[in-house]
This record gives structure tokens, sequence and C-alpha cells, in this order.
């Protein structure tokens, strides 16, 4: 499950992550692993994980800026960050799921956990 998000350490990102973390037994499992990615750096997504608790990974589209995030078609070039892109990638590479929000959109990750179950 891949989760693109603006900013770390921003209101809405804040309440997605903090409901990743809350429900990740719901979205991690033995064939399931959430990946969150953002433009910040990693020294900012080690501090952010550090103060809330976060314990799956967060990754760094930092340089070249947003490469990643422009591949999944997610990338603000705008606003210089991803929009809220969510992603479930099947073993073979297959999206079998797909979202994206802009800025300030909360998702339901509701419908993950529907996108999980029924893979």
């Amino acid at each position: 499950l891949i989760v693109f998000y603006p900013l770390a350490f921003t209101g809405t990102c804040q309440g997605e992550m903090a409901g990743v973390q809350a429900g990740l037994a719901d979205f991690q499992n033995e064939s399931v692993q959430v990946l969150t990615i953002s433009v910040d750096s990693p020294y900012s997504h080690k501090v952010w994980a550090d103060r809330e608790g976060f314990t799956f990974p967060l990754l760094a589209d930092f340089w070249p800026h947003g490469a990643v995030a422009s591949a999944y078609g997610v990338f603000n070039s705008r606003a210089g960050f991803a929009n809220r892109g969510t992603f479930l990638v099947d073993r073979a590479g297959t999206i079998v799921y797909a979202e994206m929000r802009g800025p300030g959109e909360a998702r339901e990750l509701s419908a993950w956990r529907e996108a999980i179950a029924t893979r």
C-alpha cells in the first residue's frame, strides 16, 4: 500500500498518518506492506516518526525532487509536493486500487481497508 502525502508536520497529513498507525493491523499483513512517501527529507521523516510514534516506513521522494510521485502521476508541480495518492500494488506490480485527492482533502481510510480485504 503506497500512500503519498504532501508534507510532514501538517494538519491533514498528521491526521491521516495517525490513522494509518492506529489501524496498522488493517493496512499491513503478511501480504501487504505500508509505504508512505513525501518530498520531505529523510531527516524530517525521522523526527516526525519519532515524535508521533510511527512504525511504518516514511520514504523520502526528496531527490530528484518528486520523481516517484511523478512516476505515479500524483506530483503537484505547481505546489512542489505530491497530492494525496494511494495505490495498492499486487506482487506482480499491477496497481489494483488507486485514488487521488488534492492538498487538504483527507482520504477515507476505510476505502483502503476494503481494497485490501478484497485482494
